[in-house]
């Protein structure tokens, strides 16, 4: 542990710059099914406003997951049953989305939450479940722990950007939900491939980053295919105009 804070020293020039840009675009390509399912998370809360501070707390416990992650990766990645819990989480997360129902508004989350405290944890341990991938990427490219902070640090900020717009998609798209969750699905079954590697000592097939990358492409392209009828896309909104038309005013009776 110590290594990795005496590690910290930052050099800067243009080879680092371009490295942190890979990193950070990195963490954003892999980040995609992770807001998708962050967002669709949320959903399982039914106050909008809720929705939006889940995530942001939510993403503040990830983010100090995540930096406990990047400052034992070295550690971490020595132990196959870390990848495995990682996995069979990421895998109950898709199973527990297609086996569940849809919500009042026709949302289909999977997930049901009284209060803020109930979205919160969940968010933060399914962006921990995701890391344990893009983490290990990170350190291949990059041994310089201070770099590595910068780009997560960076890619938590996206992740938040790009969540907040997936809560605004998923009520738009009718396939988005299910195309993020297969991509969740796909990088459990990744995660599981590379515990089962490290428990057997044999090389598996290991499905690379450009696979990952074109799933996620084709999936999203899916998700995007079907767009919601617009009286189910904004009901509240639509029956409020209605509602603001001014009435005709009664004939004179006379």
């Amino acid at each position: 542990m110590l290594d990795q804070f005496l590690d910290f020293s930052p050099s800067f020039g243009a080879d680092t710059a371009l490295l942190l840009l890979v990193l950070v675009a990195l963490e954003a390509v892999l980040s995609a099914d992770n807001a998708i399912a962050l967002a669709a998370i949320a959903q399982g809360l039914e106050d909008k406003d809720l929705r939006s501070r889940a995530l942001n707390f939510g993403l503040v416990a990830a983010f100090v997951l995540r930096i406990a992650l990047i400052l034992l990766a070295t550690w971490v990645i020595r132990y196959w049953q870390i990848e495995l819990v990682g996995a069979l989480y990421l895998l109950w997360l898709t199973f527990k989305f297609f086996a569940g129902e849809d919500d009042a508004e026709g949302n289909h989350s999977g997930f049901r939450f009284q209060t803020l405290w109930q979205a919160v944890p969940t968010i933060a341990l399914t962006d921990l479940a995701f890391s344990l991938d893009s983490v290990t990427t990170a350190i291949a490219i990059s041994d310089r722990t201070w770099l590595v902070l910068t780009g997560g640090t960076l890619g938590i900020i996206t992740l938040r950007f790009m969540a907040g717009l997936f809560i605004r998609w998923l009520e738009e798209y009718e396939n988005l939900a299910a195309a993020g969750y297969l991509t969740v699905g796909f990088v459990g079954v990744r995660l599981l491939l590379k515990a089962i590697e490290g428990a057997i000592g044999i090389d598996l097939w290991v499905p690379p980053d450009w696979l990952t990358i074109a799933i996620i492409a084709v999936s999203f392209t899916w998700g995007f295919s079907v767009r919601k009828p617009e009286e189910a896309i904004a009901p509240d909104q639509s029956s409020d105009e209605s509602q603001d038309e001014p009435q005709p005013e009664p004939a004179d009776r006379r």
